[in-house]
């Protein structure tokens, strides 16, 4: 029953009006109810650990490049250094994550997950996975891939070698 009412709440072909106010509003509407569902199971897990989202995507970030500089995760978080303070304060009080410093440049501090803190991200992850893998089944191949392309068109030019570096770790 889900996957019909799923079919029918987003019909496979965008009207051939996509540039309209309606269609980009409808577009804008369904990246707002598709991320706030899709992050849902995660954020009910993050409130029992008193955790938020910035925890989460910092847990996510560092999950993707052990080793990050303190600066990259700033990067690719934008938020501000006082925010991500706060972040990385809250998950090395709760032995989630290890700070180093940098081998070749000692004033960089450089993060990863400690044992706990892996477990923590792919619990979090699993929660995510389901419903995107879900998501993706239905479409299909070309359909995600265009979901991806209009992805990256959100993402201004001189922040997407930030995104490329994350591929690039895989």
């Amino acid at each position: 029953m889900a996957d019909v009412n799923f079919v029918r709440a987003a019909p496979l072909g965008a009207s051939p009006l996509f540039l309209r106010e309606a269609e980009i509003r409808r577009g804008i509407e369904l990246l707002y109810f598709g991320y706030t569902n899709m992050v849902k199971g995660a954020d009910v897990r993050l409130a029992e650990l008193g955790l938020g989202r910035a925890h989460h995507r910092a847990l996510y970030f560092i999950a993707r490049r052990p080793g990050m500089p303190v600066g990259d995760l700033l990067d690719l978080l934008n938020i501000t250094k006082q925010s991500l303070s706060r972040v990385l304060a809250d998950l090395q009080a709760r032995g989630l994550v290890a700070q180093t410093i940098g081998t070749r440049d000692r004033r960089q501090r450089m993060l990863r997950l400690t044992a706990a803190g892996s477990a923590l991200e792919t619990e979090l992850f699993e929660c995510l996975r389901d419903g995107v893998t879900r998501a993706y089944g239905h479409a299909g191949q070309a359909a995600v891939s265009g979901f991806w392309t209009v992805l990256i068109g959100l993402i201004p030019p001189d922040d997407r070698p930030l995104i490329e570096a994350l591929q690039a770790a895989e």
